[in-house]
Parts: C-alpha cells; structure tokens; sequence
C-alpha cells in the first residue's frame, strides 16, 4: 500500500473561490453552516478525495478494495504544507485594456473574498479525506489572482 507520506497530491477546485461563511442560528439556537458554505466544502471534499484515490490507490489482488480503514489509511498524518492559487474571473463590465491586464497580473483582485477566509473553506474540506485534521497545516503558501476560468488550485505537500 502506499501511503502520501514524503509525497504531493494537487487539484483544481473549479469555479469562483468562495469564502466560509459565518456560522448562522435560527431563533430555536440551532446553529447551521450556509448553504453556499457547505457546497463549496462538499465540492472540495469530493474533488480532493478524487486526487487521493488518484495518487494513493488500494488495490487487492489486482482488485480495488475500499473501505473506511483504507480511506484512514490513506490521509497524511503528518505536517504538511497547503499551497494554493486563488483565481477569480474578470468582471465582464470592465474595458478590454484593463481585463488584459488583469490577466496579465498588472492588477490584483483586492475584493472580497478575503483570502484567509478561503482558506477556512480549503481546510474544512479537506479535513478528512487529505488528513485527520487541519493542525496538521505547519506552513500555508496562498495567492489571489484574476484567471480564465475561475477556480482554486491547490497543493499539499507531506514534510
């Protein structure tokens, strides 16, 4: 079996980066994440699970065996460092010459969202299917950047 300790995995989280949101209750004191919250967690859940299936299969007899040890087996459980790149599409309002430069890095998305507030996202959901948790996250490398087409690509990388 191998294991993703000494290794790397990426993937690309498509779409516009989105933030976590804050933690909502209802008048009962319920308290719930928002839905676009929990999408954006489940999306990265199921995209980052796809990458470690990829590069850390199981396989039995020439047969893939899952099951939940395996899955346990297969998160890092050790320090590691995230790396990702934010990028956010163009505003269609704005003139060619400035969506050019835009691409071209000459301006930089100082809009929301915040990028550490990305980064809560990435982490949630990650947690569980890339490692047992996010304190395992020793050094974080994160950049904002305007690109065709939006999306999050992301790094992690065992020490």
């Amino acid at each position: 079996m191998t294991t993703p300790q000494n290794k790397t995995i990426a993937f690309t989280v498509p779409g516009e980066p989105t933030a976590k949101g804050r933690a909502r209750s209802t008048k009962s004191g319920r308290h719930y994440t928002p839905d676009k919250t929990a999408r954006y967690e489940n999306l990265v859940k199921i995209i980052a699970s796809q990458a470690m299936s990829d590069a850390f299969p199981f396989t039995v007899s020439g047969v893939d065996e899952f099951s939940h040890k395996n899955d346990i087996e297969r998160l890092f459980t050790g320090a590691v460092i995230l790396t990702f790149r934010a990028f956010f599409s163009v505003p269609e309002s704005w003139s060619a010459k400035k969506k050019k430069s835009c691409l071209l890095g000459e301006i930089y998305p100082t809009k929301k969202p915040d990028i550490d507030n990305i980064e809560k996202a990435l982490l949630d959901g990650m947690n569980g299917v890339v490692w047992r948790d996010d304190v395992q996250v020793v050094d974080v490398i994160k950049s904002k950047r305007f690109g065709s087409p939006a999306r999050v690509e992301v790094e992690v990388t065992a020490l």
